[in-house]
């Protein structure tokens, strides 16, 4: 019986489940806060204290562990892309902090687009709040698009739309665009449009806020707004061309594959419905690109699992792992 632990540390939250031999994992998921990220000062010390804590071996779980250890752990941590060096260190003291001699370390990214493509090759569009795409080809090649927050980028992402059918109904409360009834559904939602940049302003999480009106946006285009029904079509189409740029990116396109490139959808705004999906498929179509898209088959924790389990596929040059060295008898 193999005995995994499966790490996903991201900024805001940290999940480890343990995996003991089965395809689902028969233990709960521990969640504890997350850290600020591995290329962020202290970034590797705080990375350490949450996934220790979320790994912890409490509440009867060390008896399901084969001979009390684990045969390896893997951790998909937020800045392990951006520091090759802190991800190693991570590795490294996990290795001496939990009991078992193998850790694995890749970016939070690499072990979603595993979870969400069963470990093969292809593209991930994450979008919820942000939006980023991820693509992995069968070589290793790593492709990441937008992602950029929501100032400078997260283009076709809950914040965005929430945000440009904000705009909109502002626009049409002054007289200076089209009447839509996203100005009646901005009132419903946050009250006297007056006081709307200040309601916005200081909220805590700007980007949360904002992604909240996003289903209303959804709603008035699928109830026929024509501006909503603008506002997903440019999502859709800032969504579609992340997808294209990161399938060229690994060279899905070229020469062209036997197979179309497996496209999976991820995230909370993917549950949107119509409004965004049937034209977001519509122009990858119209692309021209060999691109399929796929449900989903898992999340960054079965992703994880797999990347522990598998040293043989594509997401490997993107995994950093660590042994333990056994000492030699005196």
């Amino acid at each position: 019986m193999t005995a995994v632990l499966a790490v996903d540390l991201g900024k805001t939250g940290c999940r480890a489940v343990l995996w003991t031999g089965a395809d689902s994992p028969g233990h709960p998921v521990r969640e504890v806060p997350g850290a600020p990220g591995l290329a962020e000062a202290d970034g590797v010390t705080a990375a350490v204290a949450a996934v220790t804590a979320a790994a912890s071996l409490g509440d009867g779980l060390a008896s399901a562990l084969p001979a009390g250890r684990l045969d390896t752990v893997c951790v998909g941590a937020a800045g392990a892309a951006a520091d090759p060096s802190a991800a190693r260190s991570l590795a490294e003291l996990l290795l001496d902090a939990l009991p078992t001699d193998e850790v694995a370390v890749t970016s939070d990214a690499v072990t979603a687009h595993a979870g969400a493509l069963g470990g093969g090759a292809g593209v991930v569009l994450a979008a919820g709040t942000g939006a980023v795409t991820v693509g992995i080809g069968e070589d290793g090649t790593f492709a990441r698009v937008d992602g950029w927050g929501p100032w400078l980028g997260d283009e076709g992402s809950g914040a965005w739309i929430g945000r440009a059918g904000l705009r909109a109904a502002l626009r049409s409360h002054d007289g200076r665009g089209p009447a839509t009834s996203l100005t009646r559904a901005a009132a419903d939602r946050f009250g006297d449009l007056d006081r709307l940049p200040a309601t916005v302003g200081h909220s805590a999480n700007q980007a949360r806020l904002t992604a909240s009106f996003a289903p209303l946006v959804a709603g008035a285009a699928a109830d026929g707004d024509a501006v909503a029904t603008g506002i997903m079509r440019d999502a859709a189409a800032a969504l579609a061309e992340a997808v294209v740029a990161a399938a060229r990116g690994i060279g899905g396109t070229d020469p062209l594959p036997t197979d179309p490139l497996p496209v999976a959808l991820t995230g909370g705004l993917i549950g949107i419905g119509a409004p965004l999906l049937d034209p977001f498929a519509d122009l990858l179509r119209s692309s021209g690109l060999p691109l399929r898209v796929t449900p989903a088959l898992g999340d960054p924790l079965h992703g994880a699992r797999l990347l522990a389990l598998d040293s043989a596929g594509p997401h490997e040059p993107l995994v950093i792992r660590v042994h333990r060295t056994a000492v030699p008898p005196p």
